[in-house]
């Protein structure tokens, strides 16, 4: 009895911390030659209205239709194309690798990590301006940059680098508003997982993170208040529960519940796949 005890003790005591609750995984397969690699997500407040980037340049908008749970049962109503420069042509080399999206009264905001900088568009399909850079960007790594983008309610802007730079090094967090950058604070890092991307609710900064693991991926979400304290986990995958999360929504349904809704990039692999995920947080 003493040992059930001790064991019954061990389990509760290494239970999770959160509350997410997986509603399902759809997985999508468009039918055109650019898609895949799907590397950010906006939803509208509705969570049906979804806008995501690929990381070889290309936008995507349509509508998520959904079953009686909440969970993403088909895509509809889809129209995509090509990012473009600001003089109005197609992106080349580096240049198409977007990976974070933000939406304000502004415009959209696309973050990019393979020349590292943030464009403003008025609408996806539109040539877009270059924001302003702090030196700070020139030091990102190569391939390890700009990897999330997200907007808070007044039009901020706060961007996050993929790497830290060093294991014990907290990820950089920058900030973008009345036309400057600064870096007012930093997230702890923890362990092997890299940031793939950020969402901002109701007054809180959600990390997208992922770890690769050789046979698949394990993902996990964590909040922060806007100062970059307050920490909380939010949800934390087994290996190969789902595929290479990289973008994040975070919204409230119609019944209150805070939602989180996921989608990966498949690396335009066919061993892997594109997927829509969600969770209810509370």
């Amino acid at each position: 009895m003493r040992r059930c005890l001790v064991c019954a003790l061990a389990l509760t005591l290494a239970a999770p911390a959160w509350a997410a609750d997986h509603l399902g995984s759809y997985t999508w397969t468009p039918d055109w030659p650019e898609a895949g690699g799907f590397s950010a997500l906006w939803l509208g407040p509705d969570g049906e209205q979804f806008a995501t980037l690929s990381d070889r340049g290309y936008w995507v908008q349509g509508r998520l239709v959904r079953d009686a749970t909440g969970a993403v049962t088909s895509v509809r109503q889809v129209t995509h194309g090509p990012l473009l420069r600001s003089t109005g042509g197609r992106l080349r080399g580096k240049e198409f690798d977007a990976e974070g999206l933000a939406r304000t009264e502004a415009g959209w905001f696309v973050a990019f990590e393979g020349v590292h900088r943030v464009m403003r568009h008025d609408t996806l399909d539109s040539p877009p301006e270059r924001i302003p850079l702090p030196p700070a960007f020139d030091g990102l790594q190569a391939n390890s940059g700009l990897e999330a983008l997200a907007a808070s309610a007044d039009g901020t802007l706060y961007a996050i680098p993929e790497r830290s730079g060093a294991v014990e090094r907290p990820f950089p967090v920058y900030c973008y508003d009345t036309g400057q950058w600064r870096q007012p604070f930093g997230l702890r890092r923890d362990g092997p997982f890299l940031v793939s991307g950020a969402d901002i609710f109701d007054g809180r900064l959600y990390i997208l993170e992922r770890h690769f693991a050789l046979v698949g991926f394990r993902s996990r979400v964590r909040s922060f208040d806007m100062t970059g304290g307050d920490e909380r986990l939010e949800m934390e995958s087994g290996l190969r529960d789902h595929d290479n999360l990289e973008g994040i929504a975070v919204w409230q349904d119609a019944d209150g519940r805070r939602r989180m809704t996921l989608v990966s990039d498949n690396n335009q692999q066919v061993l892997q796949r594109t997927e829509f995920v969600d969770y209810v947080l509370d």
